[in-house]
């Protein structure tokens, strides 16, 4: 097996670092001092230097105008958006479009990946359903007024990210049948209403109302897996962002607890902090490895290729790691921080915050291990 990173992977990774190694994870007020949103938009400006390095159509094809790459480029680069806290719709913008030219028609197809993949035009996705429990299909209704006719959407779904910024919103839904299908749906569509809400990190999210909301058939992707693929895309999508966050607030704690000093000695040097900086240091090791795992299922199963369970098997244990592990590592990097760590000045609180929001995101690990079980129960490796 070789675990390196291609040529084009590795470029990817490096064209990132350039766009983000001016980034300051204090850009915006502190979520700790703002009682609303920290920023009414995204960081356009760090959107347009990724548009200008061609990391926004790095996922569509070379017909499209994109690199042609997989999930695992898109992973590594949110894990250098997160290691400074980047404001842009990456995640959804990306995991959108690939839904859209591996799934949707070329109508759909021509109408949004040319400006998706030149950053003019910004998508989202709704992934959440009502409550942020329940699967986000079951919260919306699709039904077709007459055979090859518009689409009507009713239901509503939460907490959709960037939802007031974006031009298109990825909608998933039922029909009644059992089958889950994916409306694109503009912002400005009659029939939408957006409530506001926050995310614990302070970034504004919004409840997303669809009253008959019309969406012709051209723009309603009916392929069973869309969806399910998206889903996917999605989870692996916030894991590699919590392994980003994971590995900057390790490292901040590394350099403060090299220079703190506790009786004459830096407290880096004390058996109990050693060992618990140790420890998280195998969680995020851990996060990572099940981190690509499920990336490269994801890819390989688009490519055909299968394993002795679905790839959501593979995502929930990256899910499993990922919720609890971003949650230890920054409890730890605040307790060997002591009240540093919560000082509004210094940006771990602002870290805390988005590693809280990636785990409410993510969900209870327990959840994850239910869903494993229910798979291997369904898919006997033997």
């Amino acid at each position: 097996m070789d675990f390196t990173f291609t040529e084009e992977q590795q470029a990817a990774v490096e064209a990132a670092k350039a766009v983000f190694a001016d980034v300051a994870p204090d850009g915006v007020p502190s979520p700790a001092l703002t009682p609303g949103a920290v920023a009414d938009d995204f960081d356009r400006p760090l959107w347009a230097r990724l548009a200008g390095s061609d990391l926004l159509s790095l996922v569509l094809t070379e017909e499209r105008g994109g690199a042609g790459l997989d999930a695992i480029a898109l992973c590594l680069v949110l894990r250098e958006a997160a290691r400074v806290l980047a404001r842009v719709p990456l995640l959804e913008h990306c995991a959108t479009a690939m839904a859209v030219q591996a799934h949707g028609g070329p109508e759909l197809a021509a109408a949004l990946l040319p400006g998706a993949g030149r950053g003019t035009l910004v998508l989202t996705a709704a992934a959440h359903g009502r409550s942020g429990h329940d699967p986000a299909e079951l919260a919306v209704t699709a039904r077709r007024e007459a055979p090859g006719g518009d689409w009507v959407l009713d239901g509503t779904q939460t907490a959709v990210p960037w939802a007031q910024s974006a031009d298109w919103i990825a909608v998933p839904a039922h029909t009644g049948e059992g089958e889950a299908v994916l409306a694109l749906v503009p912002r400005t569509a009659g029939g939408l209403a957006l409530a506001e809400q926050y995310s614990t990190s302070g970034e504004r999210l919004a409840e997303l109302a669809l009253d008959g909301v019309r969406v012709p058939a051209t723009h309603l992707i009916e392929a069973p897996e869309a969806w399910d693929r998206l889903r996917q895309l999605l989870a692996t999508g916030t894991c590699a962002l919590a392994l980003g966050l994971g590995e900057a607030v390790l490292g901040m704690t590394s350099q403060y607890t090299g220079k703190r000093e506790q009786f004459g000695f830096p407290v880096a040097t004390f058996q109990a902090v050693a060992v618990q900086a140790a420890d998280r240091y195998i969680d995020l090791r851990a996060m990572e490895v099940t981190l690509w795992q499920a990336a490269w299922r994801l890819d390989a199963a688009t490519g055909g290729a299968g394993g002795p369970l679905p790839s959501a098997g593979d995502v929930a244990v990256a899910k499993i790691w990922a919720s609890e592990g971003v949650r230890r590592v920054v409890q730890t990097a605040q307790h060997l921080h002591g009240g540093f760590g919560a000082d509004t000045d210094y940006p771990l609180h602002r870290y805390h915050a988005w590693a809280k929001q990636l785990e409410l995101q993510l969900g209870p690990a327990a959840a994850h291990e239910e869903a494993l079980g229910d798979l291997l129960a369904a898919h006997p490796l033997s």
